[in-house]
């Protein structure tokens, strides 16, 4: 859903001064910003041990160096080649030809029409598609639009949906989306659904929009006990003096339990997860956090983030003292999201609700080309925008534990699939995923399994929304 308009650069070349230590070397051209690529994952890489083109005596002379680099025609290609089993291992690592637009993104800033959907095959069809709106953000194009989580599209700009359009239609910056309801005919029998036109379309234009993460915060009454909910959807920078008013207020509300939902938190900056972390306990102030393991030549970079009582700004932070809490996740939970459910398991209780996380545990700063030793923004090259957001850290809680790449699974009795016809409403107390927790604090194991066990049509996922913002999320670090 968040796309973000990139700038076409022309890549330039420079004479390069000799960087190795053969006397015998002569300068050679060879493309600058191939040379900032390999320079900087040679440097803050975090797999440069176990990509053989990233070793320190990977070239004898400047000659094979520049030959290396010309091999590449674009600094992509050169660095797709340098992450380590990007199938598996590095999936995350990334390069961007506008780093402008990059730091944008990492604050909240984008270029939307403010939907968050899924694509799944249509019903009885093997080639046709429906879209299912999941999140409209707050004063967005959709929100206006009066576009609501659960509807549902069936053609754009009255073309039906197959893989061979699905890209370029909602890739466009304005479109028209053809809203459509499933029709199951009142029967079980799910061979005769079908997607019945209602007659309404919604005219959409992505424009530049700011997101505030804290999505929705509420306060329930359970058993005579109140509970807070906070919907979280990015951990922004600087975001926690969003977060510290939210939970004065539930401090206010003598909050005593807390149901945090990460559903569709696709992470962000690592201090801020930690200033969470202290939000939500109290307890445990000076203790570590999480830990950041960078590569084997870096290792004086090693850092711990510790549970604190202030902000940055010096301002007290609103702790709640829990010794337990819900997380609604899901797949799309992933990074910095990951990274708060596995600091806070050695310390409190952690119920998590939904499915498998995306299974992020490494952390990622942006490289610019400005040199060692940092490659920071300050000295960046003025001839192209090109950065790089490498992975360059282990994120591992107090225990040395890593988050699994395959996630990390929901508590065992709390697995719950969001269905697309039964999404319900975000913060609502009968919205599926909030109920199991509500019924959980009320202690009603019979609730509990009658929210688990409303069947609902299921379907094929052909594409994400998340598949056109390649700049959202990640656990950063500042």
């Amino acid at each position: 859903m968040r796309k973000l308009n990139v700038l076409v650069l022309i890549i330039t070349t420079l004479f390069l001064t000799s960087c190795f230590e053969d006397n015998d070397d002569i300068g050679v051209t060879a493309s600058e910003i191939n040379d900032f690529v390999w320079k900087g994952m040679n440097f803050i890489y975090l797999y440069k041990d176990d990509v053989s083109d990233l070793s320190d005596d990977r070239f004898s002379n400047n000659a094979e160096y520049a030959s290396y680099l010309n091999s590449f025609s674009t600094p992509t290609d050169l660095f797709e080649t340098l992450r380590f089993e990007p199938q598996s291992i590095d999936r995350f690592s990334r390069i961007f030809e506008n780093y402008i637009a990059l730091e944008q993104a990492l604050q909240g800033n984008f270029i939307t029409n403010g939907m968050e959907y899924s694509i799944f095959l249509s019903p009885n069809s093997t080639t046709n598609g429906i879209g299912v709106i999941r999140l409209v953000l707050p004063g967005s194009p959709a929100d206006i639009a009066g576009l609501k989580r659960g509807d549902i599209f069936y053609r754009i700009d009255n073309n039906i949906l197959t893989n061979d359009n699905i890209n370029e239609l909602l890739n466009q910056d304005t479109y028209t989306l053809n809203l459509g309801v499933y029709n199951d005919k009142d029967t079980i029998d799910t061979t005769d659904d079908t997607i019945d036109p209602i007659n309404m379309d919604v005219s959409l234009s992505k424009v530049q929009y700011s997101e505030n993460p804290v999505f929705k915060t509420e306060v329930f009454n359970v058993g005579g006990e109140n509970v807070g909910y906070l919907m979280y959807n990015g951990f922004n920078r600087n975001s926690e003096t969003i977060l510290n008013p939210v939970f004065g207020e539930f401090k206010s509300n003598n909050v005593q339990h807390l149901v945090l939902d990460l559903r569709y938190n696709p992470g962000g900056s690592v201090s801020t997860t930690a200033f969470l972390a202290s939000m939500i306990t109290g307890q445990f102030t000076g203790q570590t956090f999480e830990k950041l393991i960078y590569n084997s030549t870096l290792q004086s970079n090693n850092t711990d983030f510790n549970f604190t009582d202030k902000l940055d700004n010096g301002s007290t932070i609103n702790s709640l003292g829990l010794s337990k809490i819900y997380v609604l996740t899901t797949e799309r939970s992933a990074s910095a999201s990951e990274g708060l459910i596995n600091g806070l398991s050695p310390y409190i209780e952690v119920i998590q609700i939904g499915t498998n996380t995306t299974g992020k545990t490494q952390a990622s700063r942006i490289v610019y080309d400005s040199g060692a030793p940092n490659f920071s923004r300050e000295g960046a090259n003025p001839s192209h925008t090109y950065a790089m957001l490498p992975l360059i850290a282990n994120g591992i809680n107090k225990n040395d534990e890593a988050v699994p790449g395959s996630g990390i699974p929901p508590t065992f009795g709390f697995e719950y699939q969001e269905a697309p016809l039964n999404y319900g409403i975000l913060g609502n107390e009968n919205e599926p995923m909030l109920a199991l927790a509500l019924a959980d604090i009320e202690n009603s194991s019979s609730k509990v399994s009658n929210i688990k066990s409303k069947s609902a049509q299921s379907f094929k996922l052909i594409l994400d929304s998340d598949e056109f913002n390649p700049l959202e999320g990640g656990m950063i670090i500042d």
